[in-house]
Parts: structure tokens; sequence; C-alpha cells
């Protein structure tokens, strides 16, 4: 009897052993570094996608209806907790579910494979994305209601789509696409933000050493930055945003503490519009100046730390920098003044200094961060902008002066 109950148990043991590697033999187990932490899925066969399939609309539905009956909340459940246990933003997200298809199917070997990962994952967890299948491509589009341009979109009714995989067909002129059908995901309404937010946080092990100088006051200042080239990798294909999404997009925790804590010490002693000035010729003399065209071959908007991490800049990505190191130190209100060629920054002192700008009847003092022929000071303008026609773009009202005049 003893023995019958002992080889009855391990019986009943190993039939739950097998039937549990059954089931783990359903779903492929990935895992990959993502932001300094390790991201594990299991994709269940019930959604492994064809090899091969055909590239038109009823090939794609055929797919969709595949995963739709498949097992695929287990990874929706997964992106969506880490995206809320990770505070990202949508388009860090949209990194994570890139990184995710990318693994399930490698984009080099299977473009279409990869690319219908993408959409369905998006799509699932809850933001509008759309296919478009034309000419042997097929191309990803996502609702998105924002001041975005540098990339191509199309108007469906009275809502905008943003192309996600435009860098993906360089040689494409998108503004000639034929209309066909958008091909969406049910129940998938809301709408993709550009916005950022926050910075993922990186290995510190990862960041290097950038040394900055200039001088003030007949003093030399010197600084020694930690950068990640992780922070470029984010921005690859990051489009054209607002002036007010990318001037505030924050700074890596390690590249924050290498250099806000230093800059707040020099200053110190300074009186706040000597400080302002500080930040200011920091901005100007601490990088070499180069124009986008020269730079990166096109027009591009790099945000703060991005102004770090390059050798070069121009003056929006200086006038970007130049408002994130204001606003952390002195948080002070400020404008942006676009110039048909050029933009600057003003900043409201107690007492305005020189040159002023004149908004919502209040005085702004003019800060030119980008080096010119003439060394200006506080409340000097560029003698070519003087008579020259300007666009207040962004104007920043800190939280605690919000509708105090």
């Amino acid at each position: 009897m003893y023995l019958l109950k002992r080889y009855g148990l391990t019986f009943l043991l190993a039939m739950l052993i097998n039937i549990f590697a059954f089931a783990t033999a359903k779903a492929q187990l990935y895992s990959f570094e993502f932001y300094n932490d390790t991201f594990n899925i299991a994709l269940d066969s019930s959604i492994s996608i064809p090899q091969k399939f055909g590239l038109n609309t009823e090939s794609i539905a055929n797919v969709y209806d595949k995963l739709e009956k498949g097992n695929y909340q287990p990874i929706i459940d997964s992106l969506i907790s880490y995206k809320r246990k990770k505070q990202l933003n949508d388009w860090l997200f949209y990194q994570l579910i890139r990184k995710t298809a990318e693994t399930i199917s490698p984009k080099n070997q299977n473009f279409e494979r990869y690319t219908l990962y993408k959409w369905f994952f998006l799509g699932k967890s809850g933001y509008d994305t759309r296919l478009v299948i034309t000419d042997n491509r097929i191309i990803m589009y996502v609702y998105n209601d924002e001041n975005i341009f540098d990339i191509p979109y199309v108007m469906m009714g009275d809502k905008k789509y943003m192309c996600l995989n435009y860098h993906d067909y360089a040689h494409t002129n998108f503004t000639s696409m034929p209309d066909t059908e958008m091909i969406g995901i049910a129940d998938s309404k809301k709408a993709f933000s550009y916005q950022i937010t926050k910075m993922p946080e990186f290995d510190p092990k990862n960041y290097s050493e950038r040394k900055l100088a200039f001088r003030y006051g007949m003093k030399d200042y010197h600084f020694d930055l930690k950068v990640s080239p992780e922070v470029e990798k984010i921005f690859k294909n990051y489009p054209g945003v607002d002036f007010k999404y990318y001037f505030n997009i924050p700074m890596t925790k390690e590249t924050y503490g290498s250099l806000i804590p230093l800059l707040k010490k020099n200053i110190s002693n300074l009186s706040q519009k000597n400080g302002v000035d500080y930040l200011m010729r920091f901005t100007r003399n601490s990088f070499l100046y180069e124009n986008d065209i020269e730079n990166f071959g096109k027009e591009k908007r790099l945000s703060p730390e991005q102004t770090l991490l390059n050798e070069h800049s121009d003056c929006d990505d200086r006038a970007a920098l130049f408002f994130y190191l204001v606003k952390e130190i002195y948080d002070l209100p400020m404008i942006v003044l676009l110039y048909p060629t050029h933009v600057t920054m003003a900043v409201q002192f107690n007492k305005p200094v020189g040159k002023t700008i004149s908004y919502n009847n209040r005085d702004y003092t003019v800060c030119e961060p980008t080096p010119q022929i003439k060394d200006l000071p506080i409340g000097k303008l560029p003698p070519k902008l003087k008579r020259a026609a300007y666009e207040i773009v962004y104007a920043y009202e800190p939280e605690n002066k919000k509708g105090v005049l």
C-alpha cells in the first residue's frame, strides 16, 4: 500500500511536469535588455505570424484574424505593466514595442512580419494605429493630434495619422501616396503623443565623460559631463515637435547630476541677473557652432541633453539648452522668439535690462545664447534682428507664478 501511494504520487508529479512542459512548449520565451532593465515575454504559438504572407488587404486581414483569436493578452499586459512601472511616455513605449517586435521577428530578416507585430501590439495597447499596403510596401501610421512636423502624415476625415516607419522608405514620395484603404484594429482609439516628460535611467557604467570649458569674468570654468550614447538612440527617428515639447525634454539622471549641481555652485554668489548671464555664456561659448544642414544634412532640433552630447549645435539647440538651465536653476518666466533665420530667448527679471520684448503686459529681457560676431551682453539683440519680424512660439510660466501679473 505504501509503495502504491509512493509510486502513484510519483506518477502524478510526472504527469503534472509533462503537462507544464507541454504548456511551456506552446510559448516561445524571449528576454532582452531595455534601458538598464530586463524585459521578459512569452509568445504563445497561437499568435505566431507566418513567415510568408501576401502584401494585400485580404492577407493582412487573415493574419489579424489569427492574432485576434490567439492568446495575445499576456504580452499586452506585460507591455502596459512595464509602461506604467517605468512611467514611459508614448514615444518610449513605442521603443519598447519596437524592441519586442525586433526580438520576436528581426527586422532585417522579415521586415513585413516585424511591422505587423509592431502594429498589432501598439493597436492592442489602445492606440489608433493603421496600416497601408501600397506598391508592395507596408506602411504604418498612428493617430496624433499634436503639432508635429518633418514626417509624412495622412488625413482620414478630421483625424491626422503620422507615419511611424517613413525612415524605412528613404526614397518614397509620401506626398503622392495612392488613395488606399487604411487597415485598423477594432476598439483602438487612443491618440499617440510625442511628448517626453521623463527620460529612462541608463546603466551608469555605460556613461562616458565629456569635458567642457568656458571663461566667465576672467575665470576659466571646467566641467566633466557624464553623457550616454543611448540618448541619441532614443531620438534617432524622433520628429520635429512643438517648441514647448522639445524645450522641456528632461535630462537623464547621470547627466543632470554631473552638470546642474556644479552650475548652481558656480553661480551661488551671483545676483539673479548675473547668474542668468553666466548660464547664457556657458550655453553660448562651451560648444562649437554649426547649422543643421552642415551638421546633419537636414533640419534637426536637439533636446537639451543632445546639445551637451554633440560637438556642434545651432541657435535653436542653444535656446533649448539655455531655457532648460534657467528653468531648472531659477525657474523664471521666459518666451521663445522665432525669427525667419534665428531663434533666441527673453527672460523676465524683476527689473528689465536693455532690450526688452513686451508680451502680455510684461517686459522680457533678451538673452542671446548663440555666438555672434560681437559678444552681446544681456539685453542686446544681434544687429541684424533689430528690425526683423518675429513670432513668440512658446511662453513659459512657472507653476507658482501662473495667473500672477
